[in-house]
């Protein structure tokens, strides 16, 4: 998930600018850095276990590889399809069967929140093959990492301070591993989202993005607190289908969901 959201609950970074840590574009100077952002992220009430993952991060040049050779490349319906999904078929196939097998979790997931499994169950095969490759960097390491580079410091701040809550709370262990922007967890949430629209959805008592139960559920909160009409349609033309932006702003990820949805919602 590529969004971020910015509300009052994520207005978590207090300091004026003259105090924020001073960004950088290689690793030389990440430790300084680490130190000087620890008291920024106890200015925003990181805890002690927080400034605790903190220190020990590491700088990720795996993140660092990822983030600066990405390429803007643009596939029609059909090629992107073809590379993430095989076929949309064998894709839905595959996705119907998880929901027939917890067919009482989906449906009160949809009671509660109006979003039908066939949504969801797509988003997790589509974010890491349902939970199957979740990624492979500490997300602290990640998220500090393009956090400290000055390219787009500014937009990870927010979700470099929620990752270190998160460990506070623990909700994040300190090495657990994520995508290269610090995405997490069984559809890969940023941090910051993570904490605004987490929900418990196996009823015990916490939120973990590695328990597939609250993944899903903490997904269709998200959609739903962005705008998801229950009983409304989610194909192109729809009005649900503009709620799929929220989740990822490219036009054929939002078709693929869209059209592997409406095979396994039939």
């Amino acid at each position: 998930m590529r969004r971020i959201a910015l509300a009052l609950g994520l207005s978590i970074l207090t300091a004026a600018p003259a105090l924020a840590a001073s960004c950088g574009n290689t690793s030389s100077g990440f430790e300084p850095w680490k130190a000087e952002f620890a008291a920024e992220a106890k200015r925003a009430g990181v805890g002690q276990r927080g400034i605790k993952a903190l220190m020990a991060a590491r700088y990720s040049t795996k993140t660092i590889h990822a983030d600066r050779n990405q390429k803007g490349v643009k596939y029609s319906f059909d090629r992107f399809v073809k590379i993430r999904l095989g076929s949309l078929n064998s894709f839905a196939a595959t996705a119907g069967k998880r929901v027939t097998r917890n067919q009482g979790f989906f449906d009160a997931i949809e009671k509660r929140y109006g979003v039908p499994a066939g949504i969801l169950v797509s988003i997790h095969g589509m974010e890491t093959g349902f939970g199957r490759t979740m990624g492979s960097e500490p997300v602290v390491n990640s998220i500090l990492t393009v956090t400290y580079d000055c390219r787009r410091s500014d937009f990870f701040k927010p979700h470099a301070i929620a990752a270190l809550k998160m460990v506070d709370r623990g909700m994040l262990s300190p090495t657990q591993r994520g995508a290269f922007h610090g995405e997490l967890g069984h559809t890969q949430f940023l941090p910051g989202n993570a904490m605004q629209y987490g929900v418990d959805g196996n009823g015990d008592g916490r939120v973990d993005f590695y328990n597939e139960a609250d993944a899903l559920a903490s997904t269709a909160n998200f959609l739903r607190k962005k705008g998801w009409k229950p009983s409304k349609g989610y194909e192109p033309g729809q009005p649900n289908f503009r709620v799929l932006n929220e989740w990822n702003a490219a036009t054929v990820y939002q078709q693929a969901i869209a059209a592997t949805a409406i095979r396994i919602d039939k």
